[in-house]
């Protein structure tokens, strides 16, 4: 993970996070005609979803960090088209398997 959320989170979202982010992104999906989950919609759900189940720790809240800052932060940060997604150098390993 970045360095920025070991630095201000104290506690992450767990795996029901990624349920229902998938959840709401189908739902999203199906409101706005598609048939599939697109990035742009986990994107538009990550603040809603995500925001009470992180917690912020002494050091962020000492910068003016917030949840809603750290997922912007995150979401900005994660690669949202394949080539850039498979050119991470993070994620090389994942994907030559």
């Amino acid at each position: 993970c970045p360095e920025f959320i070991n630095n201000w989170l104290s506690w992450g979202a767990g795996p029901r996070a990624v349920q229902f982010l998938l959840l709401g992104g189908k739902s999203r999906a199906l409101l706005s005609g598609r048939t599939h989950v697109s990035t742009e919609d986990i994107q538009a759900l990550a603040a809603p979803v995500l925001r009470h189940r992180i917690v912020t720790n002494f050091a962020a809240e000492s910068e003016g960090v917030t949840p809603d800052t750290v997922i912007e932060r995150l979401v900005a940060e994660t690669p949202s088209k394949e080539g850039e997604l498979t050119s991470d150098p993070r994620l090389q390993k994942i994907f030559a398997a």
